[in-house]
């Protein structure tokens, strides 16, 4: 039996790596996505067009001279979870009906405004329920996974370790057997670009090609109607800046195209340095 894992997938460029990652590392993944009510949920449309894209490139690549064959379709069981009933309930900018999200470098205290109160802490306790039922029917260690990383520890404490520890504590509390359950977080102090250069890595090792695997992605929380991504509000933001680092063109669509966007993310850096 294969190793296994229950994801968290967003549709954003975190978790679509984890997904990378876990593929790579021969991992069996049950991948699921939440439907809140967010302004970007084209994000959960991305989410499986990747699905979709990984499922349908079974490739074949060359490991220590032998030749491998990669059968994604059996490794990646996904489904979106709707939770959408909560978004008249819930104080965020980040859902519909809540206030214009914030624009500017994500180290600014209006960032603060795109927290969608306990949102990974409802997330946690469906993922934890999933995983044990999948461990206690297979009868085998599950690992739940997490894009979480360092920049996002300062605006969201539900993405720190001491939350981490704290909730699986009281997973374990809850629950019998709840030890064949753990956590993998492998971003926990990496930045978007360690990421991106995990996810050129896997992309290599599954023999996935990059820019297809990227533009299936979205990190706007301003998207167009038509799912172009924004280049202004903080998580644009610091998706640019990995690319930048990285050397790469980011292969989503921005609206006023990418040259616009990597300026205006450039001199927006500048001024906080």
């Amino acid at each position: 039996m294969n190793k296994q894992a229950v994801l968290s997938l967003s549709g954003g460029m975190d978790s679509s790596t984890v997904l990378l990652h876990l593929l790579a590392k021969g991992y069996d993944v049950t991948a699921v996505s939440f439907d809140y009510g967010q302004k970007h949920r084209v994000e959960l449309e991305r989410a499986q067009q990747l699905v979709d894209y990984i499922n349908d490139n079974q490739r074949t690549s060359v490991n220590g001279g032998q030749m491998k064959l990669h059968n994604f379709k059996n490794k990646i069981k996904y489904q979106v979870i709707k939770l959408d009933g909560l978004v008249s309930l819930l104080n965020s900018n980040l859902v519909e009906g809540g206030d214009d999200v914030p624009e500017g470098h994500y180290e600014e205290e209006n960032m603060k405004d795109t927290v969608v109160p306990n949102r990974n802490k409802m997330f946690s306790s469906i993922i934890q329920a999933i995983a044990l039922s999948i461990a206690n029917e297979k009868n085998c260690p599950v690992e739940i996974a997490m894009g979480i990383h360092a920049g996002d520890h300062a605006i969201y404490p539900d993405c720190r370790q001491e939350f981490r520890d704290a909730d699986y504590e009281a997973f374990k509390q809850g629950n019998w057997e709840a030890e064949k359950v753990t956590y993998t977080t492998p971003y926990l102090n990496g930045d978007k670009f360690d990421i991106l250069k995990d996810g050129e890595k896997c992309c290599d090792k599954l023999n996935l090609d990059f820019d297809e695997v990227y533009k299936r992605t979205n990190t706007s929380y301003k998207p167009t109607a038509e799912g172009l991504s924004d280049y202004k509000s903080a998580s644009s933001v610091e998706r640019i800046e990995a690319f930048l680092k990285v050397g790469r063109k980011d292969p989503v669509a921005y609206v006023d195209g990418w040259e616009t966007a990597k300026e205006h993310v450039t001199a927006l850096l500048a001024a906080h340095e």
